[in-house]
């Protein structure tokens, strides 16, 4: 949530409790006006729903940004079971590749980091999807 508000406001809010967002935002890239619906779920819910609710989103989306704690191994640990279950959902309807890439948020705390950035990346590579680490409060 905080990277999602992040990109829609440039502001940073620490705290966000497990609530599940549909946002719509209007950005210009390389000169064209687009238009991002933007279903941000905090993977606590996920973890809670059975899976006709993840697989709704799936359908629904055109491409996904996973995120994860560089300081949360287990939010890390959970992305390839979702890359796995996205693409036997998408790629199993057509033969296109589904556009997914991994952030991994929180690299100002690099001093509590249990995730280190060649995990993933080795991550991306072997999954064929992009890689990224940020920072929602920088």
């Amino acid at each position: 949530a905080a990277l999602t508000v992040r990109f829609l406001t440039r502001r940073f809010i620490g705290e966000y409790g497990d609530m599940e967002f549909i946002y719509s935002h209007n950005l210009t890239v390389d000169g064209r006006e687009i238009l991002f619906h933007i279903w941000d779920v905090p993977s606590s819910q996920e973890q809670a729903e059975d899976g006709s609710s993840e697989e709704k989103r799936i359908q629904w989306a055109d491409s996904f940004v996973l995120v994860y704690s560089i300081c949360d191994r287990a939010s890390f640990n959970i992305l390839p079971l979702k890359i796995q279950f996205i693409k036997a959902a998408k790629e199993g309807q057509s033969q296109e590749k589904v556009p997914i890439v991994i952030v991994g948020n929180k690299r100002d705390l690099h001093h509590q980091r249990v995730v280190s950035s060649e995990e993933g990346r080795l991550l991306a590579l072997s999954s064929d999807c992009g890689f990224y680490e940020v920072s929602a409060a920088e």
